[in-house]
């Protein structure tokens, strides 16, 4: 049984970057769609979302707050799914995912309606120390350095 889920996860392993940049596109895709009618919505939309800075004593420039909200969905979720400057945005996305789930919760909505937000957050949090995988640009950059992603199983 050992020796066969040993050929498991070294077959697997073979595909680890390709499914670093599913992943990638996959969530960064979900919050670019979530996060540009957020951008495109205006004052109004933002000054609603920069509301929930209230909950951590912040209740000055709502507007601003809201569209830091809004790029940081749809600009982190796009620097996400590039693979560019990927650190730095799983670390902006964390941030933003805290922010909305203290909110919700604080705000009475449950854990029911909060997990997304926990759920991302810790999603963006272990994503940052992963990396991007070979298949992004901050590898084509040679921001992130090449590793070896398959180790030989004896």
């Amino acid at each position: 049984m050992k020796q066969l889920l040993r050929y498991f996860v070294q077959v697997l392993s073979r595909y680890q970057d390709l499914a670093l940049l599913m992943f990638r596109l996959g969530l960064g895709g979900m919050f670019m769609w979530h996060g540009w009618p957020k951008i495109i919505g205006g004052t109004a939309k933002w000054a609603g979302l920069g509301k929930a800075m209230a909950t951590f004593g912040i209740d000055f420039a709502p507007v601003f707050w809201g569209f830091m909200s809004s790029f940081a969905e749809f600009g982190g979720g796009l620097l996400f799914a590039l693979g560019l400057f990927y650190r730095p945005a799983c670390l902006l996305l964390v941030s933003n995912m805290i922010v909305a789930f203290t909110s919700q919760m604080i705000g009475g909505t449950g854990l029911q309606k909060a997990s997304q937000s926990l759920e991302d957050g810790i999603s963006f949090f272990g994503a940052a120390f992963i990396g991007p995988g070979k298949y992004s640009l901050d590898h084509y950059m040679r921001i992130e350095e090449p590793r070896e992603t398959v180790r030989k199983i004896r």
